[in-house]
């Protein structure tokens, strides 16, 4: 349940996000180009900070040097921070278009309520994937998920979030890589063979697949090597994709059936 609300939550961040980013576009698109580079986008504390005291372009113009390092500060930034006011304090001065002055002011007051439910988002989601992973690190099956490359303490909980704990509930690695949705529908008739995606399945157990085999690929040789395998076969790189969760979920229901660790010479003999 935690994990699923910790899923939902992210969605809920990404929409408010998307709405937020929009609006800004009317108005305020510097603001934009100021914080494209951070990882987190408008999601990053120092964004959300600065956006709280400044929400429109005239008053973000006025910002000084001290004002910015205090934003930076309460943000949570440690390094830097003087490279980082320069920056600021630079590019939030550079000459752009306006709104008329109501309009601007209009808008800043939106910009501060979609912010303050962007903040309720960004809060729901970090304090629920903390409560996730505290969750799943306890578990017993943790140390095994967690061995396999790619699979990370968030990805690994949603794992086996969908998966349950009771080995015996997929008698077979078939029976699960159906249930993921990962193994393909092969369809026979005459002379003709069709093989089709499998479009009922775990939505959100297949989700976490496509993560899953993505974060591999740079963390596994042999992941790497059968993806880019399929790859020149022509096939596309999402059916490469879920290929290659399909390779990786037989060999984690093979892991937490024998209670051992991944092991990349064992998954992918042929590479190592």
């Amino acid at each position: 349940m935690t994990a699923r609300a910790q899923q939902d939550a992210v969605r809920d961040r990404v929409q408010t996000g998307n709405r937020l980013r929009s609006h800004l576009r009317e108005y305020f698109p510097a603001f934009l180009t100021v914080f494209r580079h951070f990882r987190e986008g408008l999601a990053s504390p120092v964004s959300r900070t600065l956006l709280a005291a400044a929400p429109t372009p005239t008053q973000a113009a006025q910002l000084t040097r001290t004002q910015l390092r205090a934003i930076l500060k309460k943000a949570g930034r440690q390094r830097e921070i003087t490279d980082e006011v320069e920056r600021l304090h630079g590019l939030l001065r550079e000459p752009q278009m306006h709104q008329p002055p109501l309009v601007e002011q209009a808008m800043g007051t939106k910009t501060l309520a979609l912010l303050r439910q962007f903040e309720a988002a960004c809060t729901s989601a970090d304090e629920l994937e903390a409560a996730v992973i505290d969750a799943f690190t306890a578990h017993e099956d943790a140390e095994i998920i967690t061995s396999f490359p790619g699979l990370g303490h968030l990805t690994g909980a949603r794992v086996l979030a969908e998966l349950g704990d009771d080995h015996a509930r997929f008698p077979t690695a078939r029976a699960l890589k159906a249930y993921a949705g990962s193994a393909p529908i092969t369809r026979s008739s005459g002379r003709k063979t069709t093989v089709l995606a499998r479009h009922i399945k775990n939505q959100r157990l297949a989700s976490a697949g496509y993560n899953w085999a993505f974060a591999a690929l740079p963390a596994s040789p042999g992941a790497r090597a059968h993806y880019d395998r399929r790859r020149a076969t022509e096939e596309r790189h999402v059916a490469a994709q879920r290929n290659l969760f399909n390779r990786m979920l037989g060999c984690l229901h093979h892991c937490l059936t024998h209670h051992i660790p991944y092991s990349e010479q064992t998954a992918f003999p042929d590479t190592t």
